[in-house]
């Protein structure tokens, strides 16, 4: 049960923020610094949102979870290193620390369940 929580609390997150450069893209700047290319901002958008959507689908079945699983994990890996390799080099605003904070939390609370 707790592993389709996982799912369903990472889908939400990933759903949202993933639209939000696509319904907003000032505020989406004001807080995530300016970009250059908006059109790879708005299609990074849109994977995440499919990421979060699919893990919102998640069904409680030991196939769909482990699905899930893979989903979570590997894109709170991806995301998280992204967020931590850039922001460190300042590429990319410091903000995505804190993003990188939240994957990390994501990929522990799959990892615990894994265990």
């Amino acid at each position: 049960m707790r592993e389709l929580s996982t799912s369903r609390l990472q889908g939400a997150f990933y759903l949202v923020t993933g639209i939000w450069p696509l319904l907003h893209m000032r505020s989406f700047e004001a807080v995530s610094g300016p970009k250059t290319d908006t059109w790879l901002v708005r299609a990074a958008g849109l994977l995440i949102a499919v990421i979060g959507y699919a893990q919102l689908r998640a069904k409680e079945t030991p196939e769909s979870l482990e699905q899930a699983r893979r989903l979570g994990t590997g894109t709170a890996g991806a995301l998280g290193s992204i967020d931590v390799f850039y922001a460190l080099r300042g590429r990319i605003s410091k903000v995505f620390l804190l993003d990188a904070a939240v994957e990390a939390a994501f990929l522990a609370r799959w990892l615990r369940r894994r265990t």
